[in-house]
């Protein structure tokens, strides 16, 4: 059971730094203190973000900003070890799960990211030579000396889930879940979450509907247009109250940096969507009735 109470939303920092907006101390300062606004009070980083950059950008802004650090959450993850500038020593993009390089990767985020703790600690992706033992070594280390305080995976399939919680308790899994990527939802993890006391995070929560044009995509916009003059709220509101109405209680992780949108995504925990309107839009992705 997860000891960390996390914002219904969460700010995704992916595209803050180098990788995207490239946003100055000052703009992320801001962005925090928005989002905060907003109740959105927790954050999602990967020590990889901005190859491996983006976390000591935010630490600085979180560091000026004086914001008391009780009043957010922070997460990040490890893991993946890529071909980059910090890390001239990797000549092929791997996995890397062993004891002492969580643990100096923990620590390594903490310093960038100017706290004594991490709310909730995630494996990014699962390896076929990880060793549950081992990671478990590692993570019950971390609780003890109050480094990070949740522990949970990112990508994993049910059964590699199974695989580490016999180990060591797991609290959440970040998956991939949108109206147009659902397959969480019909392949089982979100059932399997729900019966372990695992509770979901989702990346890319707005799926490919402002990014592609597609048949799927197409179809959504057209019954968009028509919920639109209903609820009269955004369609990427509208996205994320779609999965907030799952009973798993999945946390959609927006990467949005328009203030605008931030202002408007808050508005999505406080709408009840109506049951066919969520069906609606379950049988425009699919293209079909549901089964």
């Amino acid at each position: 059971m997860s000891k960390t109470v996390l914002s219904p939303i969460i700010s995704g920092t992916m595209n803050w730094g180098v990788w995207d907006k490239n946003l100055t101390t000052k703009e992320m300062e801001n962005m925090i203190q928005v989002s905060i606004e907003n109740k959105i009070t927790t954050f999602d980083h990967a020590d990889i973000y901005g190859s491996y950059t983006t976390e000591a950008d935010f630490g600085k802004a979180f560091h000026a900003s004086k914001i008391d650090r009780e009043k957010l959450q922070l997460i990040t993850k490890c893991g993946i070890q890529m071909i980059a500038e910090k890390r001239p020593q990797n000549k092929i993009k791997h996995y890397d799960y062993s004891k002492d390089y969580i643990i100096k990767s923990v620590e390594s985020s903490l310093k960038n990211l100017k706290t004594d703790y991490v709310d909730v600690f995630l494996l990014h992706r699962p390896s076929p030579l990880m060793q549950a033992d081992e990671i478990a070594e590692a993570v019950e280390k971390l609780k003890g000396e109050g480094k990070i305080i949740d522990f949970g995976l990112s990508n994993f399939t049910s059964s590699q889930t199974e695989l580490i919680r016999q180990k060591t308790e797991v609290s959440y899994n970040q998956v991939q879940f949108s109206a147009t990527h659902y397959e969480a939802m019909t392949d089982g993890s979100l059932d399997y979450m729900q019966t372990n006391g695992i509770r979901p995070l989702s990346w890319n929560p707005l799926g490919t509907v402002f990014r592609e044009d597609t048949k799927q995509t197409r179809r959504l916009k057209k019954l968009f247009s028509t919920l639109l003059e209903k609820y009269h709220l955004g369609a990427d509101t509208l996205l994320l109250s779609w999965i907030l109405k799952h009973p798993a209680k999945v946390i959609p992780i927006a990467g949005t940096v328009n203030i605008a949108r931030i202002q408007s995504l808050s508005k999505a925990i406080e709408l009840d969507m109506d049951t066919e309107d969520w069906f609606a839009i379950w049988t425009e992705s699919m293209g079909d009735d549901v089964p």
